[in-house]
């Protein structure tokens, strides 16, 4: 059992959960996610981790509701807990000085790209971070990744906070500006991946992104992840969860993120029923 130290909803249908798990707080790194279970007959889901304390012995994860195990644990409360945590699972973000990093955080993709933000700064180099979402409600963290930048810009869809627009637009404005940028991290929606992909592609710019597939047990053997990388098939739980983002085929894998919809809807109306 793993005791639940902290819980607030950050946002409408966002919250931030911090979790006693010392033995996956003292090896974890940046990049790296843990698979959870909330009961014995709960399903397995992938989180990445968005803090950590080796000292203090806790995880902290952000997660939004989107179905019945994310519904789930949205009700649960402080001392109370949660049945399974495993990890950390996943290959760690290559961290080194390369020099100006642009760190793309999509929704609560941001919560995945604030401890690869803070290794990067650690590591010497510039970080800009980039925060987008649909709304004000979905721009998270913004004080944490303020203190793990040197600069921070703000993109919402319907321009109810920061500049109007997408987080594609934030990075041209850099480009435009003559901003030399060696790499890109990019973490969020697979669409918002794929166009961050599509036009660092076009200027050469490095780019890492960071895939957040089905999966079910995590260490590569039930094939649940898998991808298309460079025509090749790779298992974002054990080969990732970063790759190449010019080298992923997003068309393929966001096809295979809609293929139970059916499934995940009618657990969801069992569980509300």
């Amino acid at each position: 059992m793993n005791r639940i130290l902290e819980k607030e909803f950050i946002s409408d249908q966002v919250f931030r959960m911090r979790v006693e798990a010392p033995a996956i707080a003292a090896k974890r790194k940046a990049g790296q996610f843990i698979i959870l279970r909330t009961s014995e007959d709960g399903e397995r889901i992938p989180l990445t981790i968005a803090d950590a304390s080796a000292e203090e012995g806790w995880l902290e994860l952000v997660v939004q509701v989107v179905g019945k195990t994310t519904k789930e644990m949205s009700m649960l409360e402080e001392g109370g807990s949660i049945l399974d945590l495993a990890g950390p699972l996943g290959r760690p973000t290559h961290i080194e000085k390369v020099g100006t990093v642009v760190i793309v955080g999509g929704g609560v993709g941001i919560a995945p790209a604030h401890p690869i933000a803070q290794a990067m700064k650690n590591a010497g180099n510039s970080v800009i971070s980039i925060l987008g979402g649909r709304s004000r409600g979905l721009v998270i963290m913004e004080e944490q990744m303020k203190a793990a930048s040197d600069r921070v810009m703000i993109t919402t869809d319907d321009g109810s906070y920061g500049q109007k627009g997408l987080v594609t637009d934030a990075i041209q404005k850099l480009i435009d500006e003559g901003l030399k940028i060696d790499l890109v991290v990019a973490v969020g929606p697979p669409i918002m991946m794929k166009f961050v992909c599509l036009l660092t592609k076009k200027y050469e710019i490095t780019t890492l992104v960071s895939l957040n597939t089905i999966m079910v047990d995590g260490t590569g053997m039930c094939g649940a992840c898998r991808v298309t990388v460079d025509n090749k098939t790779k298992f974002v739980c054990v080969d990732g969860p970063e790759f190449d983002g010019h080298c992923v085929d997003f068309d393929e894998m966001m096809k295979r993120q809609r293929m139970y919809e059916v499934q995940e809807k009618e657990s969801m109306d069992r569980f509300q029923s």
